[in-house]
């Protein structure tokens, strides 16, 4: 599995970290059931400190994405993801919100705002649209 990380980012490392395992997973490019690099052997490989990898393991296992056996190690969630519940909901619209402010406020277009949302969604998901979802 292959990390991009930018160690330069104002953005935390382990957050890029969860952001690059959660595109893998949308993506299918990470499966149900695959397992994921130990945290040692993902620190190691990507030259970070291994409580780093340990805060974004932790942090998928509490939101459901990814499970910890002791035989199998760390695997994404075979049974699912999380659903969408009220509350990522409320979560989603802040984060947007101010996206979306920020967009307005540089003289971005509904359409280029929607056209962006609806490119990243394309190319995490380029089969999507075909299946009428």
């Amino acid at each position: 599995m292959l990390m991009e990380l930018d160690m330069q980012s104002d953005v935390p490392i382990y957050t890029q970290l969860i952001n690059q395992i959660l595109e893998g997973i949308a993506s299918g490019r990470l499966q149900p059931g695959e397992a994921l690099p130990s945290v040692r052997s993902m620190a190691s490989d990507i030259g970070i400190n291994l409580h780093t990898v340990n805060k974004a393991y932790t942090l998928l296992k509490q939101e459901g994405f990814i499970l910890v056996h002791r035989q199998k190690g760390v695997v994404v969630n075979p049974d699912g993801m999380p659903p969408v519940t009220a509350e990522y909901t409320e979560q989603q619209h802040k984060q947007l919100r101010s996206i979306t402010a920020e967009a307005i406020c540089r003289g971005m277009t509904r359409d280029q705002l929607l056209g962006i949302v609806g490119q990243i969604y394309d190319d995490l998901r380029p089969n999507e649209h075909e299946r009428g979802s």
